[in-house]
């Protein structure tokens, strides 16, 4: 996909204005007023910060989205990940708030993600060979992976929750960052794509109305019943980045293949996110980051998770199931049918 770095280096600098978005006029409505026991915060009190994490991975995706899957971008893209959590936690417990401290972190933001980017495409174009081939197996790996962990945080962001579920910022916040995540899932699974045909292009506009929708439909329905829609548009998005990705044996996919991948995608996040869940609650990984953000830690009747930290590691071991079939499809060597470029 000849567009995937202006796409991805505008996605990701679309991720850091939600971060500071959220940082500043988010962030202060979830935290609780008083140091007093009985008042302590319950579950998912810090719904803000889940999606601020989340916002913060669509920084690091749309890096990987720009260098097409090489490790000469995805490593740095992780530290510099890795770097804006240890940020975020300081400037959490610093509480800046206001236009003004809004529109500084975004252009701060944004400013350093251009000087990463400005900094590794002079150091590609010093360096021979192309970036993000798709006839390299590693880099197919590596967008599909990216695309997985996109496509989890999707469903993660679509479907958090707040103590009330009451907020009128919640809703449209949880729905731009998911939209963000589901634009950065198809765009990693067409960049990982051998070639973008017409037919994987009409898909990609299919599959990106279809998840408009599903997040609305998330996000209208109360808490308690939103699991059904939740899992339904990870299957779809996940089933649609095998679509888009994987090889299509005489120029049509294998349909076998991709309903194999379907209830993989069905059964997989739910499940991976469940067993995630417990572990979480069981350990209270999320109690540090409060801490270290200087916020009043959680009720000890509830537990303290990080439901964007769940997705990243679902979404890895979705990745990681995915991302080798279509190396085991390609195989066998076949007759492939021509199909037309998008012009």
């Amino acid at each position: 996909m000849r567009s995937a770095r202006p796409v991805g280096l505008f996605l990701a600098a679309a991720a850091a204005v939600l971060w500071a978005v959220n940082l500043t006029v988010l962030q202060p409505l979830t935290e609780p007023i008083g140091p007093w026991s009985e008042n302590l915060p319950g579950n998912n009190t810090y719904w803000a910060r889940d999606l601020r994490f989340v916002a913060i991975l669509g920084v690091v995706l749309g890096l990987v989205l720009a260098g097409r899957g090489d490790r000469r971008w995805s490593a740095p893209a992780v530290l510099l990940g890795g770097g804006w959590v240890a940020a975020d936690l300081a400037l959490d417990r610093s509480d800046p708030t206001g236009a003004e401290s809004t529109v500084l972190l975004a252009a701060a933001g944004c400013g350093l993600l251009a000087a990463l980017a400005t900094l590794l495409a002079l150091v590609e174009r010093r360096r021979p060979g192309a970036v993000g081939q798709p006839a390299d197996p590693a880099w197919q790996r590596a967008l599909i992976v990216a695309a997985c962990v996109a496509g989890v945080s999707t469903m993660v962001a679509a479907g958090i929750e707040s103590p009330t579920d009451r907020e009128p910022e919640l809703h449209p916040a949880a729905f731009a960052t998911a939209a963000l995540l589901a634009a950065l899932t198809i765009g990693c699974a067409l960049a990982a794509a051998p070639s973008v045909t017409r037919a994987r292009g009409w898909l990609a506009v299919g599959l990106g109305a279809a998840t408009v929708l599903g997040i609305g439909l998330v996000r209208a329905v109360p808490p308690g019943p939103r699991a059904l829609p939740e899992v339904t548009l990870g299957a779809v998005l996940l089933t649609g980045v095998t679509l888009l990705a994987w090889r299509w044996p005489g120029g049509r996919p294998a349909w076998a293949r991709h309903a194999l991948a379907a209830v993989a995608a069905l059964i997989g996040p739910m499940a991976m996110l469940l067993l995630v869940g417990i572990f979480m609650i069981i350990l209270r990984v999320g109690a540090p980051f409060t801490a270290l953000a200087g916020n009043s830690p959680i009720h000890a009747a509830d537990s303290d998770i990080l439901i964007s930290l769940a997705g990243l590691l679902v979404g890895l071991g979705m990745g990681l199931l995915l991302a080798w079939l279509p190396a085991l499809a390609a195989a066998p060597a076949q007759a492939t049918r021509p199909t037309r470029p998008i012009s």
